[in-house]
Formats: C-alpha cells, sequence, structure tokens
C-alpha cells in the first residue's frame, strides 16, 4: 500500500480581491503560514483515510489519490492567481513557482513563465533551468524527431578492473526499423525500480523484429553513484533488454526532463509518439500495442 507524498505545494492564499498591496517579506510569510495549514489538512485527511478499516487496501487507495489530485489542483490554481500579483517580484515568484511547476503541463508552465520578467528569468537558477527544460521539451515534443546524443557505455571491464568504454549513440537504437520504448532511469530512483517490472512484461510480450526497449541511465553521479551501480541494479531487477549506463546529464537535459522515470515512445522512423505521463504503469502496454497493432 503505498503512501502519497507531496513533495512540493503552493500557498493557498486568496489574495485576487486584496486591494493592499504587501511587501515581498509579508507574501512570503502568508505563503509559508497557507502552505503549513495546507499540509497539515492534507496529512489529517491521509491518516483518517489510512484508519478507516471500513476501508480497503484498494479503497484507501483510490482515496489517497482523490486527495492528491485535489490538493494539487486547488495549490496550482492558487499559485498561479498568486504569481497574476507578484510575478515579477525577485522573492516571491521563485518560491511560488518552484513549488507548482513540477504539477503543470507544459502551456500551463509557458503561462507561468510568461509573466516572470526576462532578467528574473535570467537571474534566477531555478527559473533560468525551468524554462531551459521546457525549451528542450518543446523542441522533442510529441511529433518531433529524436535528438541524438552520445553516451561513453561501459561495456565491461579489462583484466584490472578497469571500465572498457564504447561511445553508443540514441541513434544506434531509434530510428532504425523498430518501435523503441526509451526509459530514461537511475539504480539510486525508487520510482524507477517500480517501474521496472512493467517495462519487463511489456518487453517479454512485444520484443522482436518490430519493437524493443532500451534503458539509458542517467543522473548516477547525483546520489553519488556510478555505472557500477546501475550494471548491478540492471542484473538484479533482470533487465535483459538493450542499456546504456554512464549517460549522466546529457540525454535528460535535451529531452527537457526534469524527474525519473521518464519514458519515450519512438516510432520505427525516429519520431516521438508519446512520453512522460502517457507511458507509465498499464498505460505503457496499451501504447505500445497499439502502435503495434495488436
Amino acid at each position: 500500500m503505498k503512501k502519497l507524498i507531496l513533495i512540493a505545494a503552493a500557498a493557498l492564499v486568496a489574495l485576487a480581491g486584496c486591494k493592499q498591496v504587501k511587501s515581498s517579506q509579508e507574501a512570503l510569510d502568508e505563503f509559508n503560514a497557507a502552505y503549513a495549514e495546507l499540509m497539515e489538512a492534507y496529512r489529517a485527511d491521509a491518516q483518517a483515510v489510512d484508519e478507516d478499516e471500513s476501508l480497503t487496501d484498494e479503497q484507501k487507495e483510490a482515496r489517497w489519490e482523490e486527495l492528491q489530485d485535489a490538493t494539487i489542483a486547488q495549490m496550482t490554481a492558487t499559485g498561479k492567481d498568486f504569481l497574476k500579483k507578484y510575478g515579477k517580484d525577485t522573492l516571491v515568484a521563485p518560491t511560488v513557482i518552484g513549488h507548482i511547476y513540477a504539477y503543470l503541463n507544459d502551456d500551463e508552465l509557458d503561462g507561468v513563465l510568461a509573466s516572470v520578467s526576462p532578467e528574473l528569468k535570467e537571474s534566477n537558477k531555478l527559473i533560468a533551468s525551468i524554462a531551459e527544460d521546457l525549451a528542450y521539451r518543446k523542441s522533442t515534443a510529441v511529433g518531433s524527431q529524436f535528438v541524438d546524443f552520445t553516451v561513453d557505455h561501459v561495456a565491461g571491464v579489462d583484466k584490472d578492473g578497469n571500465p572498457i568504454y564504447e561511445k553508443k549513440n540514441l541513434s544506434d537504437f531509434v530510428g532504425k526499423g523498430k518501435v523503441m520504448l526509451v526509459d530514461f532511469w537511475s539504480p539510486w530512483c525508487p520510482p524507477c525500480k517500480a517501474e521496472i517490472p512493467n517495462i519487463k512484461a511489456v518487453w517479454e510480450k512485444y520484443h522482436g523484429d518490430d519493437f524493443d526497449v532500451l534503458s539509458v541511465a542517467v543522473w548516477e553521479e547525483s546520489r553519488k553513484m556510478d555505472w557500477h551501480n546501475t550494471i548491478d541494479t540492471a542484473a538484479f531487477y533482470g533487465m535483459k533488454w538493450q542499456q546504456l549506463n554512464n549517460g549522466h546529464k546529457e540525454p535528460a537535459t535535451l529531452y527537457g526532463i526534469s524527474g525519473i522515470p521518464h519514458m519515450i515512445l519512438f516510432d520505427k522512423d525516429g519520431t516521438i509518439l508519446k512520453r512522460g505521463d502517457d507511458l507509465r504503469g498499464a498505460a505503457t502496454e496499451k501504447a505500445v500495442a497499439e502502435v503495434l497493432g495488436r
């Protein structure tokens, strides 16, 4: 039974009708107070569901999903209203955007970033990074051709245990006449490992002359891991399909990926068919089956 955790939340502050303009610090104080209130209410509601003995595990799971969805919808809507008033504030805007951007689709995020001053986009590292990721995602949106990258893949070790590097390109796998499911993951990522059984089921059922899977490990070094961990984890979880390890930052950057796991489904000619949330859980097999006509 999984626990749903909100990793970030925006303050739910009804400022739209307020005539008095608060200082940046006052606005942040109100933001923080409202955030604490929101999280307290969420935790209380989630605990009440957990303690309700009349509910089955499946019913509790559904109720937690509903609570999370409702909270996210409320906080993003209010966060966007908040930005209408403080979008150009160098102290407030980055805080609000940092709390809600992960829950916005690209069109919504584009609108939010439009409310921010050009100077703030350049001077604030978080906002600059979010804007850069969005630009990369737009260039690799559904319907676009794949963007190639190269990694120093570790193909094995020599007699002294030193890595044997091979330069591998995404184009070695994508655009070669097969539908390809590419999974961006890392060995330190629990949600990535939770998704492996779904990927394995799809690979075992469909791989062949017209379909295959490729897993690309990224950001290993961000948790002080390296290609050893990637190879060992892949072996432990039975990832028998094609692998690229030692990916570091570039593959994720070029596709505007800010969180993993992130999967992209490429057509036989390298056209991007689906990506992101459209390829999680049972939706992955459904998407692959539709593309393959099975």
